[in-house]
């Protein structure tokens, strides 16, 4: 039993659906329990969640435009792919149906001027509900019994519109009711990502990486023995090759080496995606759609010493805060007062270091939240501030953090002196860094100009180089 995610760009278009169509009947006739997950095509979320934005501003044509531009999008994929008629049509008058009511709720927003959180899923949600009536159709106008499931019919989720939780509970009961007699009967069922529904009924998304976490979600009640995300790079890699162009496939990464590398940029897969799969202990495989026979990654429960270093990863556009005063030592309270008046303000920390003597505390924030945080901060430590207990709290600004990941890094001696050699060679400063306890992941903060040729001299150290001396240090 497989469970295969197709990515937009997996169906971006009618020769990218016919790829899709491929890969799906080559894995129909290797295994025959198989369903499928599919996202949008690629850029309708966006088009979609735009308009709805720009019709909650006052604007029309932005929707008017983008219903013009939906319709013609898919159906000229439709037309390139479907040949009967009668199939076409009926493709045809769904497709015209959900333009409609999208015209109808955007206008509904304009009138109103508000967008809600419930709005915005029903609006984002319906990329899905064009492309898996699509990728079903192309597949059986190639002789593959398909049939497309609305996920709002199965996934069960809470009401935390925007970023839906699961309730895996009766979510299987529905996956098992409605899709096993399908597979059992060798009709593939083609299920919208991203999608799902409270308990009465009301549409919600799961949010980031929403695809990628319907297909865990199914994979896990349906017993899948591996889910399978296609996407359109060979697997995961040891960095960015835009960076690092002679970056190569990792083999295989362990739940915990993929979520640390996902949490720090690596856009692959999302950390969230992995937990239905880690509690069933059911194998990750990240594929590329259009290179079915090339490398890919799988991602199991245990890691693969077969290196140190398994891979970098990084993010930009962050701004590194910082939290200073010599009244802070010995202070109970200050990290959990510090840490609270970032969360009022709904900022993602991504990193956390604190010096020894408990006189400063410095974490990083996107750079677009970082004034909030620094008013939030002000705020909250306004006393502390006027008696100079706090001496000041002042931002780094287009900072970027690099993420060294590796199970094999564990108990290993020599990885940080190796590590700050290679930077030292390029002349990389680290502003900051942090190593969490279970010795896996070793981040630093560096200026976002140096971010490139830091990424190189460590690739370059840990995959290239072996005449890079290790110092006799532990990290």
């Amino acid at each position: 039993m497989l469970t295969l995610k197709f990515g937009g760009t997996s169906v971006g278009n009618a020769d990218a659906i016919a790829q899709t169509v491929a890969v799906i009947a080559k894995t129909k006739k290797q295994d025959p329990s198989v369903a499928v997950v599919t996202s949008a095509m690629s850029g309708v979320t966006d088009m979609l969640v735009n308009s709805a934005r720009a019709a909650a501003n006052g604007q029309q044509q932005p929707f008017l435009d983008a219903r013009d531009a939906l319709y013609e999008k898919h159906m000229q994929a439709a037309q390139a792919l479907i040949e009967d008629k009668k199939s076409l049509e009926q493709y045809e008058r769904h497709v015209e149906e959900l333009v409609r009511f999208f015209a109808r709720l955007c206008g509904s927003i304009h009138v109103l001027g508000e967008l809600t959180p419930r709005g915005l899923d029903v609006v984002s949600g319906l990329g899905e509900r064009l492309s898996a009536p699509l990728l079903a159709a192309a597949l059986q106008a190639q002789g593959v019994d398909a049939t497309w499931i609305d996920a709002t019919e199965i996934i069960v989720t809470d009401e935390q519109f925007g970023e839906a939780t699961p309730i895996i509970a009766p979510t299987c009961e529905r996956v098992q009711a409605r899709l096993k007699p399908l597979i059992a009967a060798g009709v593939i069922p083609i299920v919208t990502g991203f999608v799902g529904a409270t308990e009465s009924g009301v549409p919600t998304t799961l949010g980031r990486g929403g695809s990628d976490f319907s297909a865990a979600i199914l994979g896990a009640c349906l017993g899948a023995d591996e889910i399978q995300i296609w996407t359109d790079v060979n697997g995961i890699l040891t960095a960015d090759p835009r960076i690092v162009p002679e970056a190569r496939t990792l083999r295989q990464l362990s739940y915990n080496e993929a979520a640390e590398l996902a949490y720090f940029g690596a856009k692959v897969i999302h950390p969230k995606t992995m937990l239905p799969a880690v509690e069933r202990k059911i194998p990750i495989r990240i594929l590329n759609t259009f290179h079915p026979d090339g490398p890919s990654t799988v991602i199991t429960s245990e890691p693969q010493k077969n290196g140190l270093v398994k891979a970098i990863s990084a993010i930009r556009n962050l701004t590194l805060i910082n939290v200073e005063g010599r009244g802070m030592m010995g202070v109970p309270g200050i990290a959990a007062r510090t840490f609270r008046a970032v969360a009022d303000v709904k900022a993602n920390v991504l990193m956390i270091s604190q010096a020894s003597s408990e006189q400063s505390i410095c974490f990083v924030v996107p750079q677009n939240r970082s004034d909030l945080v620094q008013q939030a901060l002000k705020h909250e430590f306004e006393r502390e501030l006027s008696l100079h207990d706090i001496d000041r709290i002042y931002p780094v600004d287009d900072v970027a953090i690099i993420a060294v990941v590796g199970a094999g890094m564990r108990g290993t001696p020599g990885i940080a002196g190796r590590l700050f050699s290679a930077l030292g060679e390029v002349h990389v400063n680290v502003i900051a860094l942090a190593q969490g306890s279970s010795e896996s992941n070793i981040s630093m903060v560096v200026d976002r100009q140096d971010l490139e040729s830091a990424v190189r001299a460590i690739h370059q150290a840990f995959f290239q180089n072996t005449r890079i001396p290790t110092p006799q240090l532990v990290s």
